[in-house]
């Protein structure tokens, strides 16, 4: 009787194609699961963007978000003429305005605030404070995914959000 290479018995190729099945089986589910997991991601990624409104009788900052989730605001930092502020009273020029709370907050998709406005005849005065006002904001979205941007509105991905509590803006 002539002796058969171990290979090409008939359990053997069994075995191996049900292996070869495994393999290809498990990597198949690893990249459907890494798909799945961006798709995820990507369906709640938040984009936040800061811009301003002027007009005759009014002028204000708003904060929009044009993503797909809720942005998780972690901080705000503002500065004027290159000095931290802890809150808008710290503009001496700023008359009578209406506020909101911009630092630790969640923002909704779709959704904006408005942190100042201010409503009246003096609101061509904030044309020259608004050259000195820099605004930065960290948020996150639930997947612990990071951006920091500013009145650039370019998202900078980031690890994580943290601020020295003297560059903190309070409101």
């Amino acid at each position: 009787m002539e002796k058969v290479a171990w290979y090409r018995k008939p359990e053997m190729i069994v075995a191996l194609s049900a292996l070869l099945m495994s393999l290809v089986t498990t990597v198949v589910g690893i990249y459907s699961a890494t798909i799945d997991r961006a798709y995820a991601r990507a369906s709640v990624w938040p984009r936040l963007e800061i811009f301003r409104s002027f007009g005759n009788e009014g002028f204000s900052y708003g904060i929009s978000n044009n993503g797909t989730g809720p942005a998780i605001i972690k901080y705000a930092a503002l500065t004027y003429k290159s000095k931290p502020i802890k809150t808008w009273d710290d503009i001496p020029a700023i008359p009578t305005f209406t506020q909101s709370h911009i630092g630790s907050r969640i923002l909704p998709a779709e959704d904006v605030i408005r942190p100042l406005a201010y409503q009246g005849k003096q609101s061509k005065e904030f044309l020259a404070i608004d050259n000195d006002v820099q605004i930065s904001l960290c948020y996150c979205s639930i997947y612990d995914q990071c951006w920091l941007t500013d009145r650039g509105n370019d998202p900078l991905p980031i690890d994580e959000c943290e601020i020295d509590k003297t560059h903190r803006f309070q409101q």
